[in-house]
């Protein structure tokens, strides 16, 4: 059955692989993962440390900086087989020749640091697979350091620092903090670092490295026996491989073998033989990470709930994938238009802004318009008796001037036409900005520029066709008053003509003129009349040519026709790409998320 630690890594490497890796910043699953960082001065003995764990020599050498970059180590143990290790910039390649792995180890750095004595926060992740080392994730870190040297930056030594400081402030981090025998561990940069970000001690491992190196007749005992400095953990000396012994290639467990002959005939050291060397120190970090990732599976898994939480309303909010076939790609369609027209809808009734513009044209454009029309010039005296002459022809009316009425109520009439089709247009105008703002405010949409077109040209379409109605409607009004005029007006009207108020003025000129004056008083009165019928007629014929129908069959042509374009419903559904791309990388986190939930869980409780 895998491990606790196996399963951890499994996912960490899983999280790196989707860019939810350590380093990331917080609140990722990687963060959440336990794992040990190392921290250790230059030249403090880090490398043989980790070197010694592994049981291989795989790290680069040198004088100076020689990490560069924070290095995940995730050991595997296999039962049997071959030793191996993967990178997982080169996921598909196994490297069993340990010296290649150095090598791209010291290539890996150098395509992003360059050839220089830079650092990068950016990690490299490698595994090894083997049969002779325990379960563990290791973050090896560059070195401390006090001062810049040649080449460096003079930021370097804060620049290590922040780094550092970025994995071992995490409180799922374990510090590994290596320090050498042959220094005074009250100057040792991994302690002091460890002291600031775990002054309780809770979270540090403490490695006395070279103790084969320190002065005759000095030892550490005090040290590894906590009373010089105390740990919560036990302290675990380390006996490096000599450079002799580096340079006569001596392997790793021959090496470990040299360890363990050491401190059991240490007359210093003999007393903690079973509980030194780097054997013991992989064991004893093992076990720990264990019961440190089983101790906080409540809280990881809390986080994993709440991320999945948060994961299922980004993509409620993006849209959630659409199926390949015909009948999943019409249903998303009719959907999205059902979300438009509800949308729609509410600008429409009320609850999102922009209807009121529609009673604004009906309360103060058409009022404004139908106050202009020229009714003052066109009932003058001098127009009104042109028209009245021009009726009678060469025989004069006898009473009524029945024609000349006719002819200056149909004139007068015809200037309604242009008020009643620019409220048509003004509504038209109104619905058409309700349309761009409804395909705008509907969040189903935004995930499908061309359906958006598509609706867009739909719903437009349908209000060409509606405006021609709503316009031929209002005409048909305004022709209908001119039809038929309402006789009984006319007959409540006076028929004699006014008695002359100026007996020195001929009687002929003067009944003329004020019989003129009362046919344009007569017909203004009834222009009036009409106007206050049609003030009110006008807007009910726009409501129910224009803005009912918008209402009731916007999309209807559009429903009808979208059912037989079954070649072209995926190419209506073709999504933005940088989209597309955010939501597959949101899906394969919420995988990811939820695969690791659920093995945590069968892993954790047996």
């Amino acid at each position: 059955m895998e491990s606790l630690i196996g399963l951890v890594n499994r996912i960490q490497r899983a999280c790196t692989v989707l860019g939810d890796h350590g380093g990331g910043g917080e609140g990722s699953l990687w963060e959440a993962l336990p794992s040990v960082a190392v921290v250790g001065g230059q030249s403090s003995g880090k490398s043989s440390v980790l070197e010694s764990i592994v049981g291989r020599d795989f790290l680069p050498r040198g004088s100076g900086i020689v990490t560069r970059r924070p290095l995940v180590l995730q050991l595997h143990k296999t039962e049997g087989g071959h030793e191996y290790a993967e990178f997982l910039h080169a996921p598909r390649k196994r490297f069993t020749d340990f010296a290649a792995v150095r090598k791209e180890i010291a290539d890996e750095t150098d395509r992003i640091t360059g050839k220089t004595k830079a650092i990068s926060n950016v990690p490299i992740h490698l595994s090894i697979y083997s049969p002779h080392v325990v379960n563990l994730t290791l973050i090896d870190l560059p070195g401390l350091t006090k001062v810049a040297v040649e080449g460096q930056a003079e930021s370097i030594v804060q620049d290590i620092e922040n780094m550092v400081r970025s994995y071992v402030d995490k409180p799922n981090c374990i510090i590994l903090a290596i320090s050498p025998a042959n220094q005074d561990i009250a100057t040792s940069d991994a302690i002091k670092l460890a002291r600031d970000v775990d002054p309780s001690g809770d979270r540090t491992f403490g490695v006395l490295t070279k103790l084969d190196l320190m002065d005759k007749g000095t030892n550490a005992v005090d040290v590894l026996e906590g009373r010089q400095y105390r740990l919560q953990h036990p302290w675990v000396g380390i006996v490096n491989r000599s450079q002799a012994d580096i340079n006569k290639n001596v392997d790793m467990l021959s090496a470990r073998r040299k360890e363990k002959e050491y401190f059991e005939s240490s007359p210093e050291y003999g007393h903690l033989a079973h509980k030194m060397g780097a054997e013991y120190l992989a064991k004893l970090l093992s076990s720990h990470l264990e019961a440190v990732i089983r101790a906080k599976i409540p809280s990881i898994v809390a986080m994993i709930n709440k991320t999945i939480d948060e994961i299922e309303a980004q993509l409620d909010k993006l849209g959630r994938p659409i199926g390949g076939d015909a009948g999943a790609q019409l249903y998303t369609i009719l959907d999205m238009c059902r979300a438009f027209d509800r949308v729609f809808k509410e600008h429409l009734d009320g609850g999102r802004p922009g209807g009121d513009r529609i009673y604004g044209v009906f309360d103060n454009q058409l009022p404004a318009a139908l106050k202009k029309l020229p009714f003052d010039r066109h009932l003058s005296m001098q127009n009104v008796r042109k028209v009245i002459s021009e009726a009678d022809g060469y025989q004069p009316h006898l009473i009524a001037p029945e024609q000349g009425y006719r002819r200056l109520i149909d004139s007068s009439l015809s200037y309604f036409k242009g008020p009643a089709e620019a409220s048509v247009d003004a509504v038209h105008l109104v619905l058409k900005e309700l349309v761009r703002r409804s395909i705008a405010a509907t969040d189903e949409l935004k995930r499908f520029p061309t359906l958006q077109s598509d609706i867009a040209a739909a719903a437009n379409e349908s209000l060409e066709r509606f405006r021609e109605d709503g316009r031929k409607t209002v005409l048909r009004l305004v022709e209908m008053e001119a039809s038929y005029l309402t006789v009984e007006f006319f007959r409540k009207l006076p028929t004699e003509p006014e008695k002359a108020a100026d007996k020195n003025t001929p009687v002929s000129d003067r009944y003329q003129d004020n019989h003129l004056r009362r046919i344009g008083s007569n017909v203004s009165s009834y222009i009036n009349m009409v106007c206050e019928t049609l003030r009110n007629t006008i807007p009910k014929a726009i409501v129910h040519c224009q803005v009912k129908e918008a209402k009731r069959n916007l999309l209807n042509r559009f429903y009808a026709h979208v059912g037989s374009k079954e070649k072209q419903l995926s190419a209506m559904l073709d999504e933005d790409p940088a989209l597309m791309e955010k939501r597959d990388a949101l899906v394969k986190r919420l995988e990811l998320y939820k695969s690791a939930r659920n093995e945590i869980d069968s892993v954790a409780w047996k």
